[in-house]
């Protein structure tokens, strides 16, 4: 009887047994669907499978974020539980800053994407109740969720940045949309290198070279284009000079640090590299002497910061175009997206 009482026992406890792992093993499935489409409660996001996202891709979530940019409605993207947005190198709450005052966006349209990195970029222009901005922005997309969000924003103001900002000069240029032939790209490595070179050429600028100018290299800075540009009405000639010739004169010595330098970017396939960083301006140098002996004074008599995203366009190993959108911050300001010791691609 005992005996018979005893196997009872153990056979139920073997089906009890049984139940619960199946129960067990339930659960985790649905733990896993879960964690790999991410929580009810986490916010502002709704179910997205795990997968490559292409170049239409990234630029889906560009257009997804501009529209809702635009509406002054972040509920509207899939964010990520603790995403990270920064206006002018300032970390703030996403939904602050321009989602406060936009009014509208411009025609002009230029995108970039790494789909190595799921970061997409792009260069436009906003309005604010009336009054036009350069912007640069970049998006970082992890898992089908937004995880960051970069703007550099370029206001007109009476005193702002040289030059002053023009976005209603900027217009399509053709050659930073092209798709570069295989044959001639050069590798994500080189790409970088390529352009940190250009920071290298600037810092400290006495006319050495650092990196590899095309003949027809042209920059823009904030819609103004300053390089080959003869009609500038600013003194000196150095703005109706090329890319090279210019950092040759030396004309750029009172940039004294290309600090925080990253390079969060690379669109492999246009040759098309994304840089952020700061240009400071320590104040020290009150006139410049140039590489043919002529005296300048220096444009900044007190300590000052540039913040700046910068995208090079690079055909064969060259540097041919450059935009960038930059401002002023407080001198030395501190970087949210820079550590010293990170990977910075």
């Amino acid at each position: 009887m005992t005996l018979l009482v005893s196997r009872r026992m153990r056979g139920d406890m073997r089906g009890r047994f049984r139940m619960t792992a199946a129960v067990m093993g339930a659960l985790v499935v649905v733990l896993g669907i879960a964690a790999s489409q991410g929580f009810a409660g986490e916010r502002n996001m709704t179910p997205v499978p795990r997968t490559v996202c292409d170049r239409a891709c990234l630029y889906g979530y560009l257009d997804k974020y501009l529209d809702a940019l635009v509406k002054k409605d972040s509920s509207r993207l899939p964010l990520a539980q603790h995403t990270r947005f920064s206006e002018n190198s300032v970390e703030m709450q996403i939904g602050d800053g321009l989602w406060n005052t936009i009014s509208g966006i411009g025609k002009y349209d230029l995108r970039l994407a790494d789909t190595k990195t799921g970061n997409v970029g792009w260069y436009g222009v906003v309005d604010e109740n009336g009054n036009d901005a350069a912007i640069a922005l970049r998006i970082k997309v992890q898992e089908g969720l937004i995880t960051e969000v970069e703007t550099v924003l370029a206001r007109q103001v009476v005193d702002g940045p040289f030059p002053n900002p023009q976005p209603q000069r900027l217009k399509t240029l053709p050659i930073m949309n092209r798709i570069e032939p295989v044959d001639t790209r050069r590798p994500r490595a080189r790409l970088l290198s390529i352009a940190d070179g250009y920071f290298d050429t600037l810092q400290l600028n006495d006319g050495t070279i650092f990196t590899q100018f095309d003949k027809d290299c042209n920059r823009r800075e904030n819609g103004f284009q300053t390089t080959n540009n003869k009609d500038a009405g600013i003194p000196g000639a150095v703005l109706s000079l090329g890319c090279e010739a210019q950092f040759k004169t030396g004309n750029f010595r009172f940039d004294d640090r290309l600090r925080a330098r990253r390079f969060p970017l690379i669109d492999e396939e246009r040759g098309l590299v994304m840089a952020g960083g700061f240009i400071d301006h320590s104040g020290r140098l009150q006139k410049v002497t140039l590489t043919d002996g002529r005296v300048i004074e220096s444009l900044f008599k007190t300590p000052h910061s540039y913040v700046l995203l910068e995208t090079f366009k690079i055909v064969d190993g060259k540097i041919r175009q450059v935009e960038a959108v930059f401002t002023d911050v407080p001198y030395n300001m501190p970087s949210p997206w820079f550590h010293p010791h990170g990977n910075h691609q």
